[in-house]
């Protein structure tokens, strides 16, 4: 892997970095005021006083209470209208030190959380990393009421209530609108389940030293974050000499009678990345389709069974010239054939959708060195079915899966996952339900595809879920409520990355 994205960690990981930090000299007091600077500057941003004149602030007895006391000061010196409510008696020292000096400030504090209902905005800070027990009785009473009301909530690191590593709710939590995880992400704010407490998550840096990064990590396999980093391997270099037959050759398979629309989808998508040959192996009742749609593809009409799937691939069609394949959309579970052919070519490979249901059904799997599967939960399931009943959350599944499998899994959902064999661990902390729609998956494969047969398919694999995630959120700017349909999802993947580029410039 060639980009240096964020690290994910623990609960532990994370206070062993700031034990190791703080043992090296820089204070706590210092770490906060960063912290609270860098969470005001975000909130005021974001959050401007003209339109969210009044702040509540939920303030815990620990440090996170600290770091929102120093939010609640900040924002009282810009001009905000302030109440803190801080339901609890043994504080911190440091914590204790702030309240102490907002009350001189005369920053008000309510003794009810219900005297915060007509503020414009709530920043939670009543629990950070590491909480471990349930929240009952009214604190937990108090929380599920702020969660009926209308006003935006921030949490500050982790939405109170909500396991960093798991991601499980203890009792309760606050649903938060936006989570500003400080320093480095918490593997529970990225687990599937959690997302509707979190809502979107935002890192706040704060200059944690690479050195103390690695020395943590040094013995785990790593967990990654994908971010805005990815573009700087897009597009794909070009020699000035260079040809056709030099920017890959990929070969896409699928389509039947009953979805004819899916590999339409992924080849329009393929053709965004510049592979230099697109071929299309389809049913020869679907070929003069995408030859209208394509048509700088070359089309290849394969026998079809009775019901309209692919009996099997042609003779002629020489499977060893191609840079990588992907196939498996609307391919239909009658085409077993088309993919044990696939299996024995050893090449790169991308399975999606029926492919990785005719997967599941063999035994054992002859899967080449450079293979991606693409499964969301349901298709996961079918591969892995001891893997799901065993427990742990996706994360875990999805991690063990690769090992076991020698494959690169991606298991797509709200925080896509992206674990290779040797263990690591990579999920796009930014999508949009705007694409829960049919073909979205589509559109994927034949991205990742195209960018397969131009480059290491780990780099193709983690490029091709950022760019769809990206032109996903671009388009969803434009569309209404009813989500992005696959055609304006390809039409943003250029303009998208046009846009990233300029921008980078």
């Amino acid at each position: 892997m060639k980009t240096p994205f964020p690290v994910i960690v623990t609960t532990a990981e994370m206070q062993a970095i700031e034990a190791a930090i703080f043992e090296a000299g820089l204070p706590v007091p210092a770490l906060m005021e960063k912290v609270g600077q860098r969470l005001s500057d975000f909130l005021q941003k974001h959050f401007p006083r003209l339109k969210y004149s009044y702040v509540g602030v939920l303030a815990g007895p620990g440090h996170n209470g600290g770091d929102a006391l120093v939010v609640a000061r900040e924002l009282w010196h810009r001009g905000y209208g302030v109440k803190v409510w801080q339901p609890f008696e043994r504080l911190k020292p440091l914590t204790a030190d702030h309240a102490r000096y907002a009350r001189f400030l005369s920053i008000p504090f309510m003794e009810t959380v219900e005297a915060l209902q007509g503020v414009d905005l709530i920043v939670d800070g009543l629990f950070g990393f590491g909480l471990e027990r349930q929240l009952t009785g009214e604190l937990a009473a108090a929380i599920d009421q702020i969660n009926t009301w209308r006003q935006p909530r921030v949490s500050i690191d982790v939405p109170s209530g909500l396991h960093s590593d798991t991601g499980a709710i203890l009792g309760t939590a606050i649903q938060a609108d936006r989570t500003l995880c400080l320093g480095l992400w918490k593997r529970g704010l990225l687990v599937e389940e959690a997302q509707p407490w979190v809502g979107q998550g935002v890192l706040i840096p704060f200059d944690i030293p690479s050195a103390v990064i690695e020395a943590a990590l040094a013995t785990v396999s790593r967990r990654h974050c994908l971010d805005a980093s990815c573009w700087q391997e897009l597009p794909l270099s070009r020699s000035p000499i260079t040809h056709k037959y030099q920017q890959g050759q990929l070969l896409l398979i699928g389509g039947s009678a009953q979805f004819g629309g899916s590999i339409l989808l992924s080849t329009l998508a393929a053709r965004c990345t510049g592979v230099g040959m697109l071929v299309v192996a389809v049913p020869q009742s679907l070929k003069s389709l995408v030859l209208s749609r394509v048509p700088d593809a070359i089309v290849v009409g394969c026998p079809e069974t009775p019901r309209g799937a692919i009996a099997r691939l042609p003779e002629t069609l020489d499977l060893s010239k191609f840079s990588a394949i992907a196939c498996g959309p609307g391919l239909t579970p009658e085409a077993v054939a088309v993919v044990e052919t696939v299996l024995r070519t050893g090449q790169p490979l991308v399975l999606d959708a029926d492919a990785l249901n005719i997967l599941a059904t063999l035994s054992p799997w002859p899967l080449p060195s450079a293979t991606i599967l693409t499964p969301h939960y349901g298709e996961f399931r079918r591969l892995f079915p001891d893997l799901v009943t065993a427990g742990g959350d996706r994360l875990d599944q999805v991690t063990t899966a690769a090992a076991r499998s020698n494959a690169i899994v991606l298991l797509k959902g709200a925080r896509t996952a992206i674990a290779s064999p040797s263990g690591d661990l990579w999920i796009n902390p930014h999508s949009t339900p705007a694409l829960a729609r049919g073909g979205s998956g589509d559109v994927l494969t034949g991205l990742m595809g195209g960018l397969l047969a131009q480059q290491e398919a780990l780099s193709a694999t983690y490029c091709g879920v950022w760019w769809h995630a990206q032109a996903g959120l671009e388009a969803e700017r434009e569309a209404t409520s009813l989500g992005v349909y696959p055609e304006q999802l390809i039409a943003h993947l250029l303009p998208t990355l046009r846009r990233a580029l300029t921008a980078s410039v």
